[in-house]
């Protein structure tokens, strides 16, 4: 039975073709971008995050994302302002 549904269907189907050809396509584009468009967004919430516990100047929070080989680094550095203490 095997053997008929091989010789009979041996054509794969248009939709699944086109479907892997279009997985393909996306994760082409996601390794060969280089700006990532969620990196603003997420600074503006870390912000409002930070802002919620300390006065901190936005331009103290820079977020960047890197590659390290297979690896896709994200960091944040934040500028904390001192503190004053009281007597």
């Amino acid at each position: 039975m095997a053997l008929l549904s091989f010789l009979f269907n041996s054509k794969p189907k248009t939709a699944n073709v086109a479907k892997e050809r279009l997985q393909i396509i996306i994760a082409r584009e996601r390794t060969g971008r280089e700006g990532y468009d969620f990196l603003p967004a997420l600074r503006e919430e870390l912000i409002a995050v930070i802002s919620k516990y300390t006065k901190v100047n936005p331009e103290d929070i820079k977020v960047s994302l890197d590659k390290q080989g297979n690896l896709e680094v994200l960091d944040v550095n934040v500028v904390l302002p001192e503190l004053e203490l009281r007597s």
